[in-house]
């Protein structure tokens, strides 16, 4: 149930006590784990001889601003340059939509990681935590190029996490630091921030990544502690089958439930399947309140591992790989000249 931050770029003991227990489903890691490619393949390793069975290791590799490994991978431009060549040429954004994704999923792939959470269908309207991270303000398109991220995504053997549901790009706060208050009514939010959720879940992504932002004209709760918004609307009136993931407890957004335990326990009542504990300071208390619970079933954590995992050496020598990187290139340059 719970995904961890590790401290380090390589394991302790410390660490791989903390990998032994049950409730631990996978780990997430970021830059302060990265040195190099060859690094951060070594800790992988490392992670899978600990855990065998289903677990998982991810990361966020969305391109852009949030790219954890740099050094050694394709430069990846921010998904918003995507929603720019759209309002140019809508047939070519989505090839390139599909090539980005399937090129961020292939290197992750090559050295391990199962999932990178991705891709994000918050809309563009001003989000300061969002911000180029969106694809487009404009619903359609961000479906449209939601669901070509899904193809690339599943062609390079990754599962897809469409994040932060309902829709975390029409509120002003950073949800890192602030509590974020969406006042519009579920009727609004179905013809605008709902869009490209419904369509990617009609789609089959596999994951859905709550946001810790409150919708009072909804539930009093912020969505990754709300059965209105698990239960009702995102499984009842979506039909969203998969695996449920609340965003980063250690948020100050997700503070408002009380302490560490009680943001697990109202995360676990509310539905969540995953739960981040990102920052190595919360991992402990978080594996403690998380002993009171039932593990993730194995067969559910095996919907999000990755699949069709080449070597790099295999990747580097695909000319495919050589045509995406061009293309993007040339994209990321039109964007900031």
């Amino acid at each position: 149930m719970l995904i961890i931050g590790l401290a380090g770029k390589r394991l302790d003991e410390a660490d791989r006590a903390r990998l032994a227990v049950p409730q631990v489903s996978g780990v997430i890691l970021f830059a302060r784990n990265f040195d190099s490619r060859e690094q951060v393949a070594a800790l992988i390793d490392s992670i899978r001889a600990e855990r065998g069975g289903p677990f998982l290791v991810c990361v966020d590799q969305e391109g852009g601003p949030v790219q954890r490994f740099r050094e050694g991978f394709t430069r990846l431009p921010p998904l918003a340059s995507l929603g720019a060549l759209h309002d140019r040429d809508p047939q070519a954004a989505v090839a390139r939509a599909e090539e980005h994704a399937w090129l961020m999923a292939a290197e992750m792939r090559a050295i391990g990681i199962d999932l990178s959470f991705a891709p994000v269908v918050d809309l563009a309207r001003g989000n300061r935590a969002i911000g180029v991270r969106a694809l487009h303000a404009d619903p359609q398109v961000v479906s449209r190029l939601a669901l070509a991220c899904l193809r690339g995504m599943r062609l390079a053997g990754m599962a897809a996490t469409i994040k932060h549901f309902p829709g975390h790009g029409s509120v002003s706060e950073d949800t890192h630091f602030d509590a974020a208050i969406d006042s519009r009514s579920l009727a609004d939010l179905r013809v605008s921030d709902l869009v490209p959720f419904a369509d990617a879940i009609e789609a089959g992504a596999e994951a859905v990544m709550m946001a810790h932002v409150t919708y009072p004209a909804v539930d009093a709760l912020p969505a990754g502690y709300s059965r209105v918004w698990i239960d009702q609307v995102l499984r009842g009136e979506l039909g969203f089958r998969g695996l449920v993931i609340g965003d980063d407890i250690g948020m100050a957004a997700a503070e408002s439930m009380g302490p560490i335990a009680a943001r697990i326990e109202a995360h676990v009542r509310a539905g969540c399947d995953l739960l981040l504990a990102c920052s190595p300071a919360i991992v402990d208390e978080s594996i403690a309140a998380a002993r009171a619970h039932v593990p993730c079933a194995q067969a559910r954590l095996a919907t999000l591992q990755g699949a069709l995992a080449p070597t790099w050496r295999a990747l580097a020598d695909n000319p495919q790989r050589e045509l995406f990187i061009a293309r993007l290139a040339a994209l990321d340059t039109e964007t900031t000249t």
